[in-house]
């Protein structure tokens, strides 16, 4: 037995939205798509669409939503999404940074506010 990956669902208010989103800013390809669902994937990354009716107390969906991606080579990665995510208005972006909890980060909100966390393991960093 093996569990072979952890794949969120997200939600949106626009799937048509979302997608352009992940694809054209954060490099995903969308794999699969059926009415309010898609299938993103990007390396061995993936995530799930799933558009859904506004909320009824006007909050935005992805507010409380938020997923961590681990990386290798984050500041390459940063370079290469930049193009597109300096089109995105401001504050939805946090460039590299490095936490106390020996990771390096980014942070980018995406369409509809879930928080998309970046992350890679600086503990090995500036040692021997």
């Amino acid at each position: 037995m093996q569990i072979l990956q952890l794949t969120p669902f997200v939600l949106c208010s626009s799937l048509d939205a979302q997608i352009e989103f992940y694809t054209q800013r954060l490099g995903f390809s969308c794999t699969f798509r059926q009415d309010n669902y898609a299938f993103l994937r990007r390396d061995p990354v993936a995530i799930r669409l799933l558009e859904c009716p506004p909320r009824q107390d006007g909050r935005a969906l992805g507010d409380e939503q938020s997923f961590y991606v681990d990386v290798k080579g984050i500041d390459s990665l940063f370079e290469s999404l930049r193009p597109g995510l300096e089109e995105l208005p401001e504050g939805r972006v946090r460039p590299p940074f490095d936490q106390p909890y020996q990771q390096r980060e980014f942070h980018v909100l995406d369409e509809d506010g879930t928080l998309v966390f970046f992350g890679e393991d600086i503990s090995e960093r500036g040692s021997g």
